[in-house]
């Protein structure tokens, strides 16, 4: 059997984007292993942790049993305990251990994406005892891994794949989560609407609309008179939606239109990825 066709975008995307993590980190020396990245005090060592941990769990393979030293200052919700688990336990691991068990792991997980014949809806275990769809995993893992290049690269000087099959998938599952921005977060006026006008490797313009319930949708329709107007690049785009920069940071990539407090408010409330 192959992956079903509604999951083979994903699939595709997520085996770009983790054989360029392992080409990026195979001749990595010791020390590299330990710059920091734009991910919130997660070293190079401790993004491949995480993309690591994270495939086995997609395996079925059992959590590490381990206990997070009490310094961790970073951890502060659940989710981040939770996800700190499988990056601590190899904090010590020596670069031949992360480059063979990485090695591993994605040879057995491109094994299970051979094989798989599961439905997309078929519910499988997530993080913090909870469920997921096949579909949902498949998405987020692609996601993830895709974002965590792109830190990668960042760190260790070695830009590109901003265009690669994950990109696309990171656009679409950041644009989905921009209306609860706008509306909800940014307390965006009923019967507002804000533009996105993003340019690069990844060019797009969208239109949140925020009804009079005060409830945001989003399309690709222009607006004629929007209370706000964003212009930026893709690459800005992302390093703000995934926490990686604050919008003060990056104030002269993103060019603002209209309302100026909404606008602040909005990229304030940019990021979308949990903390």
């Amino acid at each position: 059997m192959t992956v079903h066709p509604s999951l083979q975008n994903y699939a595709d995307a997520w085996t770009h984007a983790v054989e360029a993590i392992a080409e990026l980190v195979k001749p990595l020396v010791e020390g590299e292993w330990n710059r920091a990245t734009p991910c919130p005090s997660w070293s190079v060592r401790d993004i491949v942790s995480h993309v690591i941990g994270m495939e086995t769990e997609m395996l079925g393979d059992p959590r590490p049993i381990h206990s997070l030293p009490r310094d961790l200052f970073h951890v502060r919700t659940d989710h981040a305990r939770y996800m700190e688990m499988q990056v601590d336990v190899r904090r010590h691991h020596t670069a031949p251990e992360m480059t063979s068990e990485l090695e591993y792991i994605l040879i057995r997980r491109a094994r299970q994406l051979r094989n798989e014949n599961r439905a997309p809806d078929t519910l499988i275990p997530a993080p913090l005892r909870a469920e997921q769809t096949l579909e949902t995993a498949y998405r987020t893992r692609a996601f993830d891994c895709w974002v965590h290049e792109q830190d990668l690269r960042a760190a260790l000087g070695v830009p590109g794949n901003l265009d690669s099959p994950g990109a696309y998938v990171a656009r679409d599952v950041l644009l989905e989560a921009l209306p609860r921005v706008v509306a909800k977060e940014a307390g965006a006026p009923a019967g507002s609407a804000v533009v996105v006008d993003v340019t690069g490797s990844v060019e797009f313009l969208r239109t949140v609309r925020v009804n009079a319930q005060g409830e945001g949708s989003i399309d690709g329709t222009p607006s004629l008179g929007p209370a706000v107007t964003l212009a930026t690049d893709w690459e800005t785009y992302v390093r703000l939606a995934c926490g990686r920069v604050r919008a003060a940071e990056v104030a002269d990539a993103v060019k603002v239109e209209g309302d100026e407090d909404l606008a602040r408010a909005i990229l304030e409330r940019f990021a979308v990825t949990p903390n």
